[in-house]
């Protein structure tokens, strides 16, 4: 498997791969995290999602959560590689229960741009694609090109996970700290249950 060590090519905007994303997701949950969560409630506005924003790093373990609680839809995890950092442990986690429907998609910037774009320990030399194979993921690979990426994103949606994709990008537009409006933690996960209870919900 390729290294997931960064290359000379310029990064995918965020918002370009998040439209991507939205483009093909079907009735897939997603769980967008920090510098995601602003983009992707402009780009998906009526997706089946709850934002993880607040506590840091958390995101794949809710994911891991509805993958395990809904195993008929997939779940797309939208995380950050400083956020990731803080729980480095989810990896291992996430591989060992192994849903075959949960997806982990990474996007590496080398900083923790949501408070002030300070570099992560290690910034872009940081290897999560060995770490994630090592931790036992099914599915693990780099992108760093968005044509690339539109074309095997719908193959990796439908291979059996738990999959894990670095995607190297730059900064977001906006982050949580800059970005207004939103709903609150609390009614995201209320709206998100009663979405899942209807028979014909996205």
């Amino acid at each position: 498997m390729a290294s997931g060590t960064a290359t000379d090519t310029k990064p995918m905007k965020p918002e370009d791969v998040l439209r991507v994303i939205a483009a093909v997701r079907g009735r897939a949950i997603c769980v967008p995290t920090m510098t995601t969560a602003p983009a992707w409630r402009s780009i998906a506005p009526d997706d089946l999602s709850v934002g993880c924003v607040g506590f840091m790093g958390g995101a794949s373990s809710m994911g891991l959560g509805l993958a395990l609680a809904r195993p008929d839809r997939r779940v797309i995890v939208l995380d950050g590689d400083g956020s990731l950092l803080m729980q480095l442990g989810s990896l291992a986690t996430n591989a060992g229960a192994a849903p075959r429907n949960f997806m982990h998609l990474l996007f590496k910037n080398g900083v923790y741009h949501t408070s002030g774009a300070q570099g992560i320990p290690g910034g872009l030399d940081v290897d999560f694609v060995m770490m994630a194979k090592g931790a036992g993921y099914r599915v693990v690979t780099m992108i760093d090109d968005l044509e690339d990426f539109k074309r095997r994103l719908p193959e990796l949606l439908t291979a059996d996970g738990p999959v894990f994709v670095e995607l190297h990008t730059g900064l977001a537009e906006q982050t949580p700290m800059t970005a207004r409006g939103g709903v609150a933690f609390p009614q995201q996960v209320e709206n998100l249950r009663n979405a899942l209870l209807k028979p014909r919900a996205r």
